[in-house]
């Protein structure tokens, strides 16, 4: 008997029972969406932990600290381990490693009419500089332009009234701030620039709500008046990439060259202590600058955690997104293998019905199966009827039970699921191609292999008793 005839005669049968096939092939839709489903949030999660980490931060990047330990792990006593260029120069030659960048931060106080902003300016290399994504597509400009800025897209609800204090965040109304059509000034020696809004010259607070900020200006302890710091005209080189609204690990920062950042500074401060920087014992402080943090960026994800581990053997502390997103990938899967579970569930009950299905059918065809075995059809052949029957239950109801899915998958993602679940945008239920047609396959193996037992025992049943079956 040919496998187009078997066919043929599975299908036949399937058809003449209609009511129990369309039983049988419903608790099959039913386990296959529900597994789908499942599976599909547990996808979408994982998908969303990491776009979120992505978009917080580069994941190839380390960020790395000083630290006041020692190789050996020694606790508070030990030698200072500071990031000069030295070492940053050292920490370029690690196997793995893109590029290294200085992060050099100082307190500034940025301003534009009445709008005021404190905050802090991040120096970086001009590579670092030119991976900032700028609204238009720009790129930071040429050295020779002199000290430029770049701006956070959400810096400008940081600027506060100077009269009032208010901001933003108090009305809801953006700042009359133009960071690239109009000049905005910047104050360096923060210290001096609130000691001499105090007519007593003595420490004030800072307007906006704003407090005392040690910057190593000039001092209104002795109650003399303070000189107000010179302000220096800054351009805009331009804005990160994005809304007041979209987040990103460079939003709220100004970002300036680094190269072009510490001969200014060492203008300004000439003679004094440059606020931030660390000094020896006498108080004087080092030829070379220390910086706050170093931006480590490895040459592929897969070699970050490595990395990384290299850098702390060193005596300096680091961390990356990489570390914070494999541990909330080790709970993804937690969570993907009980929702898996729970959509087993429903398929193994399924899997019962149709064993329950064919067993059915074998003690109802049992004379037609001594028939068969009379007229000398192969064992196999009876076997592969009863499987064939059970593994186009399997089909059809992955079939419908994967299109459901989508539907649903649709429905949860239109209606925002993500972002009530866990505060972000994106679609938090994901079926990939490889879910859609490993759910149709195991559907089928899934009827198939309910079916065997059956088929089995069609395989075995005695002619002469099947023929003197009612």
């Amino acid at each position: 008997m040919r496998f187009g005839d078997l066919f043929l005669i599975s299908t036949g049968n399937l058809k003449r029972r209609k009511t129990r096939t369309i039983l049988t092939v419903l608790g099959v839709m039913i386990g296959t969406a529900s597994v789908v489903i499942m599976l599909s949030l547990g996808i979408g999660l994982d998908a969303l932990t990491t776009e979120m980490y992505e978009k917080s931060g580069s994941m190839t990047e380390i960020t790395v600290y000083p630290s006041s330990q020692t190789k050996s792990g020694a606790e508070t006593g030990a030698k200072q381990l500071y990031l000069t260029d030295k070492i940053l120069e050292d920490l370029k030659k690690l196997p793995h490693v893109k590029s290294v960048s200085p992060y050099l931060s100082t307190n500034v106080i940025i301003k534009q009419g009445q709008w005021i902003l404190n905050t802090s300016l991040v120096g970086v290399s001009r590579a670092y500089l030119n991976d900032i994504p700028l609204s238009g597509g720009k790129k930071y400009g040429n050295a020779s332009n002199g000290l430029s800025l770049i701006y956070g897209n959400m810096v400008l609800t940081q600027f506060t009234n100077e009269k009032t204090g208010k901001g933003y965040y108090d009305n809801n109304i953006l700042p009359d701030v133009n960071f690239t059509g109009s000049p905005l000034f910047v104050v360096f020696d923060t210290e001096a620039y609130f000691n001499s809004k105090n007519p007593a010259g003595g420490a004030s607070q800072n307007p906006g709500g704003m407090g005392n900020t040690s910057s190593g200006g000039a001092s209104g302890d002795t109650g003399a008046p303070v000189k107000a710091p010179k302000k220096y005209l800054l351009p805009a080189e331009g804005v990160v990439e994005g809304g007041i609204e979209d987040y990103n690990q460079y939003g709220y920062s100004v970002y300036c060259d680094v190269d072009l950042l510490k001969p200014m500074l060492k203008k300004i401060y000439h003679g004094r202590t440059i606020p931030g920087q660390p000094t020896n014992k006498k108080g004087k402080p080092y030829a070379y600058f220390c910086y706050d943090q170093a931006i480590v960026s490895a040459d592929n994800m897969k070699n970050v955690t490595a990395l990384q581990k290299e850098i702390t053997d060193l005596g300096y502390q680091a961390n990356s997104n990489m570390e914070w997103l494999e541990q909330s990938k080790k709970q993804s899967k937690i969570i993907q293998a009980v929702l898996g579970g729970i959509g087993a569930v429903a398929l193994l009950v399924a899997a019962i019905g149709i064993a329950n299905t064919m067993m059915m059918s074998i003690y109802e065809r049992t004379r037609e199966i001594g028939i068969m075995k009379v007229l000398g059809c192969d064992m196999k052949r009876i076997r592969d009827m009863f499987l064939i029957e059970s593994g186009l239950i399997g089909l059809i109801g992955g079939v419908v039970g994967l299109i459901i899915s989508c539907i649903a998958s649709f429905v949860l993602n239109s209606l925002g699921a993500a972002k009530g679940m866990m505060g972000i945008e994106g679609d938090i239920s994901r079926i990939p191609v490889w879910l859609a047609g490993a759910a149709v396959l195991f559907a089928v193996f899934v009827g198939m292999a309910s079916g065997f037992l059956p088929a089995k025992r069609a395989m075995k049943l005695s002619p002469l008793s099947a023929l003197r079956n009612e």
